[in-house]
């Protein structure tokens, strides 16, 4: 993030205004849990995140949602809970911003519950009773539900951690491309061979 600072012409930091600020979250989250190779290969995404910003909360809604969902399945019992209940509260958001209280949920939203069958049971009981606000949804459960994803899958029993992250974190970035500039990302610039700490 301090790179795509100085890339925007901005002041050093690593919370840029050129970027949105939950994904610039993901981004540092990501960043400071791979390891070295993992992170020279990070420095291939910076462009792509100069000039993603809006204040749409839908864009909170989404990110938080590829994250829970991308983390559900494979993330160890006792965070299924909290991922679940964070797949109910991006998609009542998106919903509710829509005009479209009470509709099904998305595709890959069902198919990361069905993947914990307990857990999104629980979520389910748990959410019938509690109802967010959406200024309570983008300073709280959002970015919690992307604290908890990269923590689930950091400590998922999974082969490679570090290329779930960079493909969440890639994949995070292209929906708020098309969400935010109506398109797809389309170039790159090659990885680095030295790390760059975001």
């Amino acid at each position: 993030m301090e790179l795509a600072s100085y890339l925007a012409g901005e002041r050093w930091s690593d919370h840029p205004a050129c970027t949105h600020p939950l994904l610039a979250a993901l981004a540092r989250l990501v960043n400071d849990n791979v390891g070295d190779a993992g992170r020279a290969r990070l420095v291939r995404l910076v462009p792509s995140i100069i000039g993603l910003s809006s204040d749409d909360l839908r864009i909170d809604a989404h990110i938080a949602l590829r994250c829970a969902t991308t983390a559900l399945p494979v993330a160890a019992a006792e965070r299924q809970l909290a991922l679940a209940v964070s797949v109910l509260a991006a998609e009542e958001m998106l919903a509710r911003l829509d005009g479209a209280p009470g509709r099904p949920m998305s595709e890959r939203s069902r198919r990361a519950m069905d993947e914990v069958p307990h857990a999104a049971e629980q979520a389910r009981r748990f959410s019938r009773a509690a109802r967010i606000t959406e200024k309570g949804f983008r300073r709280y459960a959002a970015p919690n539900a992307v604290q908890l994803a990269v923590v689930g899958i950091v400590q998922a029993c999974v082969d490679d951690p570090d290329t779930l992250l960079r493909t969440l974190l890639e994949e995070t970035i292209a929906d708020c491309e098309t969400m935010i500039r109506g398109t797809r990302p389309t170039e790159t610039v090659p990885a680095a061979t030295a790390p760059i700490h975001a």
